[in-house]
């Protein structure tokens, strides 16, 4: 295991330099910009098996799509503008039913422009049929590398590690990097059942009529929904064998047992809350946090079960549904719906927008509002 003071960035190429894939195809673009070169130095050195330098992020997604369909373990990273782009391809890569991971270095969709950190580029695509991972800090998105491929191979759907835009892709901090050696115990090799073969020719992704297009859609939903329990596994075996665990896998509870109002939230905006709840504790308050770290499947029994008997919750989101409710404060509600008895009051608060700055202070705004048990929805 590594020690190292490093760019997060970095910390993530080279756990995914770790996971030995077999190619890499990738498009640059800020702020996720410092994996993909990273990779490239690998591919350079030697490292890494073989690295494709795409002229899109479509055309990144596309080759690994072919990769992975012709039985490779795959990556590719993206942000923002050129995770829109993909948007096609990433449909295509659930519904062939292929285990790729993605970096996201998760940043603002234009217009206007904005090359900064929000959640809109992964939200938007929450209906695709990928895993949706969503890290704390650069220590979780490297950790959740080895467990995204190992979830995605297992499952045989693709997985996304969603770590914020310069807030983790950006800052140094110091981690702990799991070799190649450490990796291999944790990941069996990926070997999978079906694959482009021409001595053994299968289709892969062809027409389906309406009778039985369907069909197809509803058996990627259920095993969507089934991944949850394996992605609990993964942070399990995970933990066992480096030490190192995050909540349940699909969320982590920070000293929400006995609270009365409960800060909900994704990402890192979270390490302001933890610190907003301490101090927050140390004044006798009973406040906490819920973090969602699996936004798809979302855990909606797991987040009900946290939430029972709580006065108030609160929902803080770097994203946002024009004309609706806020997708993670549509989904807590939805938790919330499960409840038997008493519900708590159900606040949403929307903001980070664009790599606006939420600090501790914020956070303990929000929290204060959240005490009063009232129904808000505010920007902040």
């Amino acid at each position: 295991m590594a020690r190292k003071t490093v760019e997060g960035s970095f910390a993530v190429a080279e756990a995914v330099r770790n996971c030995e894939p077999d190619v890499a195809a990738c498009y640059p673009i800020t702020p996720s910009t410092h994996v993909a070169e990273e990779l490239a130095n690998y591919y350079a050195d030697g490292e890494l098996k073989e690295y494709i330098t795409t002229e899109s992020e479509l055309s990144s997604m596309s080759a690994c799509i072919g990769a992975s369909a012709a039985g490779s373990r795959t990556v590719t990273v993206t942000s923002g503008q050129g995770f829109a782009l993909m948007h096609e391809a990433v449909y295509c890569a659930a519904g062939m039913r292929l285990p790729i991971v993605m970096i996201v270095g998760n940043r603002a969709l234009s217009a206007p422009l904005n090359i900064w950190g929000d959640w809109q580029d992964a939200v938007t695509e929450r209906d695709s049929g990928w895993i949706q991972f969503y890290c704390e800090n650069s220590q979780e998105a490297l950790d959740t590398v080895p467990q995204a491929y190992k979830v995605a191979e297992a499952t045989l759907l693709p997985a996304m590690v969603c770590m914020d835009g310069f807030y983790i892709t950006h800052a140094v901090e110091p981690v702990e990097i799991p070799g190649k050696e450490e990796i291999r115990k944790y990941l069996p090799p990926f070997n999978p059942k079906v694959r482009l073969d021409p001595d053994n020719p299968v289709s892969m992704g062809e027409y389906a009529l309406p009778s039985h297009y369907q069909q197809f859609r509803q058996d990627l939903h259920e095993d969507l929904l089934a991944a949850e329990k394996i992605v609990r596994d993964a942070n399990g075996g995970y933990a066992a064998q480096f030490g190192r665990s995050y909540g349940d896998g699909t969320i982590e509870e920070y000293k929400s047992g006995d609270a009365d109002y409960v800060f909900v939230s994704m990402g890192s905006i979270c390490g302001n809350a933890k610190e907003a709840v301490d101090a927050l504790r140390a004044k006798g308050e009973k406040a906490g946090l819920v973090r969602i770290r699996l936004f798809r499947p979302f855990p909606y029994d797991a987040l009900a079960k946290a939430l029972s008997g709580k006065k108030s919750v609160g929902v803080f989101e770097k994203s946002y549904d024009l004309g609706a409710l806020a997708p993670l404060c549509s989904d807590v509600s939805a938790s919330i719906a499960l409840l038997k008895g008493d519900r708590p009051a159900l606040s949403s608060f929307i903001g980070g927008l664009g790599g606006k700055d939420v600090t501790v202070a914020h956070v303990s705004e929000m929290l204060a509002k959240i005490k009063q048990g009232k129904t808000l929805t505010e920007w902040i």
